[in-house]
């Protein structure tokens, strides 16, 4: 065990690989609703909730891991955040292309405004 109150393969796969595939589509879900970004704070607390459960359920992980806990939290918010932004991003130029243009994977600039 270390800080990840299970083993490394186990935080790859299932942190990384399963629960982030759940924040990916939660940040999408976020953006899609026009919702805003506060909330995905208090999804992904709940995500990492979930996590360090089932890892203690299905991996005998540390349920009560605190430094777990906070990385888990951590690593699906900047997951759920990237595609809440990423999202956001593109029905922003899709729903309003005379207003709009792509700039970036994560932003969007004034149709207007010359670079």
């Amino acid at each position: 065990m270390s800080y990840f109150g299970s083993s490394w393969p186990v935080f790859m796969g299932f942190t990384i690989g399963l629960m982030g595939f759940a924040a990916v589509m939660t940040g999408r879900a976020l953006a899609e609703g026009w919702r805003p970004f506060w909330q995905a704070v208090f999804y992904c607390l709940l995500l990492a909730l979930a996590d360090r459960f089932l890892i203690f359920a299905l991996f005998s992980g540390d349920l009560t891991s605190v430094p777990g806990y906070l990385l888990d939290a951590f690593v699906l918010f900047a997951i759920c955040a990237a595609s809440f932004r990423m999202t956001r991003t593109h029905r922003m130029v899709t729903q309003y292309p005379w207003l709009y243009e792509k700039s970036g994977l994560f932003s969007w600039r004034d149709r207007g405004s010359a670079q």
